[in-house]
């Protein structure tokens, strides 16, 4: 295996920088192409041939490649480094200019929602591969507006929730964090600040989350009163003009999950704290202490912690997805071999991980803050693994190539998985796999019940903000919604009541959060699966993520066996964690 550095990523294979001429031709290569789709418009009202129909569909596919092109490019670049002018301003020129292209061509999308059921099905006999993108473009018709209407809603988002966003992520990244650390005074990014919070040393731990909290604090009204502008656009625009029933409504036709279903997940999580509130309990015996801290909630046994080198943490990924499957740890390679991964550490960079998979003929880019811990290789196994969903998906068009959100951390979640379990097959170490048990389920209570929780205050909080509360209200009734979570099972201090305000999914994509749970919960039922059928479970699981986003979730999942209405799927996967906390109880942690 060719030994791999921790460097910034290339962008080339997009564009060579701003000041590439290639993105100028691009540029205007899509404007040439908008003018020609627009010549179909009359066409189409005239009862097009399927010939015609598979025409104009394939002019709008390279359109939305090609504005996916320049919107992702100026997206990494912003990535890159938060506090980049340029990239700031060309961020916003690009969201610009893609809202004004999508006006040119919302024609098409609403002509095809307003065709008769006959007519629309005999022409999606002829849509290949966007097919399943056609139909779920008609579950949006009873909350679509007129041309007009749609027109001026794109425009408005650019200058308006997407500006506040960018805002958002402009101010939250260049927040620095005082603190003194081995008997140096240090300023750090939040980045750097993450590891001393999941650290060993408990005073460092809480004064590196009371930092955090200080420091967002400082502006708790300002980001607050963002929060609350974003979630009043969000109601005006889809409670009250669109016509949803309410706010998490639009995520769930969004992701194509049935009301009831998102329902039923939040609730199974609601019923099984105990499952959380019991783990705590026994990790404040493992420490020592009568009740955990809520600092402590991710705190290791171990005193000290094994620092993995970047190229060990590469080796150990690629050996755990090459143990599953030799395709996976071939496609998570090509990210690393082609330099679309920045591990950098650095000053403006945007906090936390992603990858971004742009175009199916593209290999995604992996972006993280590597610090050299566990939780970091983790990190990379789980991103890598959104990756290879996306690689394993290329054979979709840029319409039906992304998987749906509750479906999107299948493969990373699954890639963690596998990587813990060689971790623990090559450790005999009895504190280390104790260890390593309890880090999974850390992990499980951070993707699943947190990410429950988040999801219920923002229903909650979008309610409020809707009957006129102020920002201290929302904190009061995150506190509440803290309080719930834990019970009795920890201390919880005064300042965690407006954490929620450096919580950056809720503010760049409503009820996201929702989406890490039922991912987690499946994947845990699918992991169950692969330890019961060995061999014959591979080509099936294969399949969800080659599936992409070319059909329904619930479809999917159901070529597995999965029923995503039935209560007990989502219990299934409570079930398995409560196996995982019993063993723990067995080794006297």
């Amino acid at each position: 295996m060719p030994a791999y550095e921790m460097g910034r990523w290339d962008l080339g294979d997009l564009f060579h920088g701003f000041d590439d001429p290639a993105l100028a031709r691009a540029r205007d290569r899509v404007e040439e192409r908008v003018g020609a789709f627009e010549r179909y418009r009359p066409r189409l009202d005239d009862s097009p041939t399927a010939a015609l129909f598979q025409e104009t569909l394939q002019a709008y596919t390279e359109i939305q490649a090609d504005i996916l092109r320049l919107t992702g490019f100026t997206f990494l670049k912003f990535a890159e480094d938060t506090q980049d002018q340029q990239a700031q301003a060309r961020v916003a020129e690009t969201q610009q200019l893609a809202a004004e292209l999508d006006n040119r061509t919302l024609f098409f999308r609403l002509w095809w929602k307003a065709l008769p059921t006959e007519s629309a099905e005999l022409l999606s006999q002829a849509a290949g591969d966007a097919r399943y993108w056609l139909e779920a473009l008609r579950l949006e018709t009873p909350h679509t507006l007129t041309e007009p209407e749609e027109r001026i809603i794109n425009l408005k988002d650019v200058t308006g929730a997407r500006a506040l966003v960018t805002l958002y992520d402009t101010l939250t990244n260049r927040y620095t964090f005082h603190l003194r650390v081995d008997g140096s005074e240090m300023d750090l990014t939040r980045g750097e600040l993450d590891p001393l919070i999941r650290g060993p040393n408990a005073e460092l731990r809480a004064a590196a989350y009371q930092e955090l909290l200080q420091v967002f604090g400082r502006d708790e009204i300002l980001l607050g009163q963002m929060y609350q502008t974003l979630a009043r656009d969000w109601q005006s625009e889809n409670v009250g003009l669109r016509k949803y029933d309410n706010s998490i409504a639009v995520r769930n036709l969004a992701n194509d999950i049935p009301d009831e279903v998102v329902e039923t997940l939040l609730e199974t999580c609601r019923a099984n704290g105990d499952v959380f509130r019991n783990y705590f309990r026994l990790k404040a015996r493992g420490l020592g202490v009568d009740r955990l801290r809520r600092y402590d909630v991710y705190a290791p046994l171990s005193k000290s912690q094994r620092p993995y080198a970047f190229g060990d943490a590469v080796r150990l990924v690629l050996e755990s997805f090459q143990a599953f499957h030799p395709r996976m740890a071939e496609l998570a390679e090509r990210v690393l071999r082609e330099r679309h991964f920045d591990g950098e550490i650095r000053k403006g960079k945007r906090s936390g991980a992603f990858s971004a998979s742009i175009t199916p003929g593209l290999t995604p880019w992996v972006l993280q803050s590597y610090e050299g811990m566990v939780r970091n290789v983790a990190t990379m196994a789980h991103e890598l693994g959104h990756a290879v969903h996306s690689l394993l998906a290329s054979g979709h068009g840029v319409l039906t190539h992304h998987p749906a959100l509750p479906l999107a951390e299948t493969a990373s979640t699954f890639g963690e998985m596998l990587l813990v379990d060689r971790l623990l097959d090559g450790e005999r170490d009895a504190e280390v796999r104790r260890d390593l048990l309890m880090w999974r389920m850390d992990d499980s209570y951070a993707t699943i019940q947190r990410q429950a929780y988040f999801a219920l205050f923002e229903r909650e909080a979008h309610e409020k903000t809707r009957s006129g509360a102020t920002v201290n209200d929302l904190s009061e009734a995150y506190w509440a919604n803290l309080q719930e979570q834990f019970g009795d099972s920890l201390d919880l201090s005064d300042e965690f009541r407006l954490e929620w305000v450096s919580i950056p999914h809720i503010f760049h994509t409503p009820f996201y959060v929702y989406a890490y749970a039922f991912g987690q919960l499946l994947v845990l039922a699918l992991y169950h699966q692969f330890q019961q059928e060995g061999e014959a479970f591979k080509p099936r699981y294969l399949r969800i993520l080659e599936a992409g986003g070319a059909d329904s979730p619930a479809r999917i999942l159901a070529s597995a066996g999965m029923d995503i209405r039935d209560p007990g799927f989502w219990q299934g996967g409570f079930d398995v964690l409560k196996a995982d906390l019993k063993e723990l109880e067995a080794m006297g942690s």
